[in-house]
């Protein structure tokens, strides 16, 4: 009786190479991976990105102020970014994304990573179609938010389209420099009185 021992393991390796090259859909490059999101390309993740951020902003109350910082673009992937120009305080942020943590749980989101740091801490999350959102606090306290789509169909992407709710700034982005009356309080939010 013969002994086949290389050709059965060559054939399993052969079988699950050809599995993974079909899952990756390499016979049409890297587009259109992300399952619900097929179909969608760069400049749909884009104004999904938009969104995102306008829904998790919406969700700061008293408002802050933001501006546009930039779009990049991957070989099948979008980013947005924007700056916060208000100034947060050191014993607010916390505060600030205790709120944006609470409306991205509400919206499906899961959270990733909460970087509790005292100076720089930082929230991340995905949504359910994929995306990355994440909120950071930066140099004198400046946050920053980013949202990057998962893989999807090529195209040309639009600046946004939706204006600032603060100044425009030509050329690099300042520090912040919007006082609010409660996000730029240096003292800790008051706990509400217990009832009787």
């Amino acid at each position: 009786m013969r002994r086949i021992t290389g050709t059965i393991p060559l054939a399993c390796a052969m079988a699950v190479v050809g599995a993974l090259l079909a899952g990756c859909g390499l016979s049409g490059g890297a587009k259109g991976r992300g399952g619900a999101l097929a179909g969608m390309d760069m400049q749909g993740a884009a104004e999904r990105a938009d969104r995102m951020f306008y829904a998790t902003v919406g969700a700061i109350k008293p408002e802050v102020d933001w501006v546009h910082r930039a779009t990049t673009t991957g070989s099948c992937d979008v980013t947005r970014y924007w700056t916060v120009m208000t100034v947060i305080s050191e014993q607010r942020r916390g505060n600030l994304l205790g709120v944006v943590e609470r409306s991205w749980k509400a919206s499906g989101y899961r959270i990733k990573t909460v970087n509790p740091s005292k100076d720089m801490p930082a929230i991340y999350a995905t949504s359910p179609d994929g995306f990355g959102i994440r909120v950071r606090f930066g140099y004198k306290g400046q946050g920053f938010v980013q949202v990057t789509s998962p893989c999807v169909d090529e195209s040309k992407v639009a600046p946004p389209t939706k204006t600032a709710n603060g100044r425009t700034y030509e050329g690099e982005i300042p520090t912040p420099n919007v006082r609010s009356d409660f996000w730029s309080a240096e003292s800790p939010v008051p706990r509400p009185a217990p009832s009787p």
